[in-house]
């Protein structure tokens, strides 16, 4: 029974843990963002298509293989996500949240993530992320302590004819 209750405790410390950091308010952002996200961990690299559209109480997130394929779909609805037709995906939630701080205003950033630090070309929050912007609307996506990156980039569409 005590073995019980220790093990239960601990899974809810960790989900507690687990959350990712929720901005004060859904930042301006022109919405909706389509993006190129390459994922690269101990030299392995997948590509994924990231979109994010504003509803009616929240934002809704999808996340895609290469043949359109769904690997995640996520609400961020009442500053809680919920997953969207899909088995919950921890790595992807926190994929969109880190994804969300980094597509924030500079000037908004400060006020809806308190703790951000802004660095030269980037900005961190609480050492669980770090964004560096390389260009207009690319960027790297540090986290994990530096094991998981992700190079996100506008989604080029095709020139149609």
């Amino acid at each position: 029974m005590i073995r019980a209750l220790l093990v239960a405790c601990m899974l809810f410390l960790s989900a507690c843990a687990s959350h990712a950091p929720l901005p004060a308010q859904i930042p301006h952002i022109k919405f909706p963002v389509q993006l190129h996200v390459q994922r690269e961990q101990a030299g392995q690299r997948q590509d994924w298509t990231l979109q994010a559209q504003k509803e009616r109480h929240g934002l809704r997130f999808s996340l895609t293989d290469p043949l359109g394929m769904p690997v995640a779909r996520q609400l961020l609805h009442e500053e809680t996500w919920k997953a969207d037709g899909l088995p919950p995906n921890p790595e992807a939630r926190e994929l969109f949240a880190a994804v969300l701080f980094a597509l924030t205003s500079e000037e908004e950033v400060r006020f809806d993530y308190p703790g951000v630090q802004l660095l030269p070309h980037g900005r961190a929050l609480d050492e669980r992320w770090r964004v560096d912007y390389a260009s207009e609307g690319i960027f790297r996506l540090t986290l994990e302590g530096g094991e998981l990156k992700y190079i996100v980039s506008p989604l080029q569409r095709k020139a149609s004819k």
